[in-house]
């Protein structure tokens, strides 16, 4: 006598999310990182100790409310990075390594993916990443933005190269496949609230030194 297989139950919230992530997957990936872009920054602030956005005295209740809770106008600008850049680029390097892998199974469709989006697809993302927080950080000129891509680059690429396999193999091996686009929604948002609050801080820094030596030496 056989016995029949439960189907397995799934959070309606999270049925919703990959039901609409499956018939409109790139509007839904574009908001979703929006939303981690802003409240990533929002969390960035607070972690690095950034002092809160100036508002004018005069200015409603609700705008002291926000910038109190880190609420500035670059966390709206690194949500229109998500939607207009960050999203649209990943789904597009995503598809083509699909592609470029379809056919194949096994270990050997697990390692060239993987060696595919570490050597090929990281590079590309953290170069539009870095050069873009250098727009929206207020760099001018093409020469600023290769600066700030030189400076950060080798460091950013070697955190992805360690943390990005490691649960990058964790999905493949723990979660079902219709999971790992929210999975890895997440560790992206780990990662990258981490890289922000490094910077934050290392531009605090910067600020205080550069304070301090503008300071009259007492004798």
């Amino acid at each position: 006598m056989s016995t029949a297989v439960a189907p397995r139950k799934i959070n309606p919230l999270l049925a919703a999310y990959l039901r609409n992530l499956s018939t409109h997957p790139l509007r839904t990936k574009a908001i979703t990182t929006a939303v981690l872009q802003f409240f990533q920054e929002i969390l960035a602030s607070h972690l690095a100790g950034a002092p809160p956005p100036r508002v004018s005295r005069d200015a409603p209740f609700l705008v002291h409310v926000l910038a109190r809770a880190q609420v500035s106008s670059k966390a709206f600008k690194m949500a229109a990075y998500g939607f207009f850049v960050s999203a649209p680029v990943a789904h597009t390097l995503v598809n083509t390594l699909q592609r470029a892998f379809a056919g194949t199974t096994g270990l050997k469709q697990r390692v060239g993916v993987l060696l595919a989006s570490q050597l090929v697809i990281a590079p590309i993302q953290i170069f539009i990443y870095l050069a873009s927080m250098a727009v929206i950080n207020g760099a001018k000129s093409v020469d600023e933005v290769s600066k700030t891509v030189k400076a950060g680059f080798g460091k950013v690429i070697r955190v992805t190269w360690m943390t990005s396999p490691l649960y990058t193999v964790f999905a493949q091996q723990f979660l079902p496949t219709e999971l790992w686009v929210p999975f890895f929604n997440f560790m992206q948002f780990l990662t990258g609230t981490y890289f922000n609050t490094k910077i934050k801080k290392m531009r605090l820094e910067a600020e205080a030194k550069e304070k301090k030596d503008k300071e009259p030496k007492r004798d």
